[in-house]
């Protein structure tokens, strides 16, 4: 589909990566952009283009997914983006309601606005669906390991929504980077990538139908060997432990 006239929704819109979102959709000519994040009073500030309407979500409630649901009705792109990542290592204390929160927002917020946008984007045209999934869909970084366990859960709601919504012509893209230069990596002494990039290659995999977006070198580098040399991952997820921010 094209990004040019589309009406986009994006989820936490309000900074980091969201934020570049809503920026590179208004580049590319989206007609209008649904900027939901969990209160209204945290959207950008500064002067607004009037093609962003901020609506209020937090997508681990039903009844705003509901709301939105219902005032977003003529949606033809709906962007996951959404996420909350806590830095727990699967056996700290805690790690079980560390787990249960980063689930409600990673999965099964995702869920329920997939769920939710289905049969709105089928009305319109098909449309697609952006997830923001993860390297860590496919290892595991052992001192961030509960969100490594939402971010694999997710992978699956993503690969089998796809197979699910093939027939009424929704694309489902998900989009894999290492750690981005946004607010919730910023305790992260390693290598990270601009925000604008992650969400021009999303984009451009939309517009070229592409399942699968590697938006940096992080995940190139670990698609390829978690196809090509999958015995080398038990070493980088050990070297992830072994040099894990202290």
């Amino acid at each position: 589909m094209d990004i040019n006239g589309s009406i986009a929704l994006v989820t936490g819109a309000n900074r980091g990566l969201g934020k570049s979102f809503v920026d590179a959709l208004l580049d590319q000519g989206a007609a209008k952009v649904y900027a939901a994040t969990r209160t209204l009073s945290q959207g950008a500030t500064g002067p607004q283009d009037p093609r962003v309407i901020p609506v209020k979500l937090d997508v681990t409630s039903a009844e705003d997914v509901s709301a939105v649901a219902s005032r977003c009705a003529d949606l033809t792109l709906l962007i996951n983006n959404a996420g909350a990542m806590l830095m727990t290592p699967m056996l700290k204390d805690g790690s079980d309601a560390a787990l249960r929160r980063e689930m409600e927002v990673n999965v099964y917020g995702m869920l329920a606005m997939t769920r939710a946008f289905a049969p709105i984007l089928a009305k319109n045209g098909g449309g697609a669906i952006v997830n923001m999934l993860s390297v860590v869909s496919w290892f595991t970084a052992p001192f961030n390991a509960t969100y490594c366990a939402t971010k694999h859960a997710a992978l699956v709601v993503s690969d089998a929504s796809r197979i699910e919504l093939k027939s009424q012509k929704t694309q489902v893209v998900g989009v894999y980077a290492g750690f981005i230069d946004t607010d919730m990596a910023a305790g992260i002494d390693r290598p990270k990538t601009p925000p604008r990039q992650v969400t021009d290659r999303a984009l451009e995999g939309v517009v070229k139908r592409k399942d699968h977006v590697l938006a940096d070198d992080r995940a190139e580098e670990t698609w390829r060997t978690s196809r090509e040399h999958p015995a080398q991952l038990a070493a980088l997820q050990q070297h992830a432990w072994d040099t894990r921010p202290k």
